[in-house]
């Protein structure tokens, strides 16, 4: 089991992130460690009728009944008959546990944020979150929440959560939005605006929102608030994480009046600290995106 009582995994706003190094039909990817629950061999898995192709089944990880996804297929487009006795991840995010099945683990990295390249226009709805040259090595770090969503829909965002919005007027507030995930951003888009929402601004990155606000900041002072009622930010960002994001702003003698909203597939109970230590005025799961526009009302006191 990962021990994450010691290290950077305690701090937040470091804009540092530690990375698990993995390989998979002899290509190098990572993941955020904090996503992590176990590294095990698992022995026993059960096969699934009619289940997706990536899925190689379900196992039984101390007592819970948890789904193997085979990375090989995932990524390879073709089977790994080693899961059984071969190491497995086994990962929590947007609420779930997932088991997710790889051939080795090289160790642990710990790397700024602002190492982390984004992907380039190519390759940027692929399941690559950001590039990583680690001594002439190049790793890229998964966006495991896609492989999840790709696999099942329901798992994540998706607009069949919003319907029972309530629509109201909502056309004077402004909101800035930082997201790395095009399709995040795509529903979040789709979601504020349906709610009535009308000024809204995104950005796929943090060090982009914060030198956004900064100029706000440096142009108009104490009245930078006449652009911006509120931020909402995902946490796994390239260039500057959402924590780090937050801590700067909180720290900063004019934007720390800014409410932020941390909204990411980290929000679990193991790690709600890490945004209350950076200032966070909120904090919400990524898939409870219907539960967004109320807080939202709540946070800006928007009434009928």
């Amino acid at each position: 089991m990962l021990d994450k009582k010691d290290g950077i995994l305690l701090e937040s706003g470091t804009g540092e992130v530690e990375i698990l190094h993995f390989t998979v039909a002899g290509e190098h990817y990572a993941i955020n460690v904090v996503k992590v629950k176990e590294l095990l061999q698992i022995e026993n898995v059960s096969k699934v009728p009619n289940s997706h192709p990536a899925i190689s089944g379900i196992s039984l990880i101390r007592g819970e009944m948890i789904s193997v996804v085979d990375l090989m297929y995932v990524l390879e487009n073709r089977k790994n008959e080693k899961v059984s006795g071969g190491m497995t991840l086994v990962c929590e995010f947007n609420k779930i546990k997932v088991g997710f099945a790889i051939d080795s683990v090289l160790g642990i990295h710990r790397i700024g944020w602002n190492k982390i390249m984004k992907p380039d226009d190519i390759t940027s709805n692929s399941l690559i979150i950001g590039n990583i040259n680690l001594n002439e090595q190049i790793i890229m770090l998964l966006d495991f929440e896609k492989i999840v969503m790709d696999i099942n829909p329901n798992t994540g965002i998706n607009m069949e959560r919003v319907k029972n919005i309530e629509i109201k007027d909502r056309s004077k507030y402004k909101i800035v939005l930082a997201d790395d995930s095009p399709m995040i951003r795509k529903v979040l888009l789709d979601t504020l605006t349906s709610a009535g929402f009308t000024k809204l601004k995104f950005f796929d990155d943090g060090m982009q929102t914060y030198d956004y606000l900064m100029l706000l900041a440096e142009k108009k002072g104490e009245a930078f608030a006449e652009d911006i009622d509120l931020l909402i930010t995902d946490i796994e960002m390239p260039q500057l994480d959402g924590h780090a994001l937050t801590r700067r702003v909180k720290e900063h003698k004019i934007l720390k009046k800014l409410p932020i909203i941390i909204f990411s597939s980290l929000i679990t109970d193991d790690l709600l600290h890490k945004g209350e230590a950076v200032g966070a005025d909120a904090q919400m799961s990524k898939p409870e995106i219907e539960n967004l526009v109320v807080l939202i009302d709540k946070m800006l006191k928007i009434r009928d």
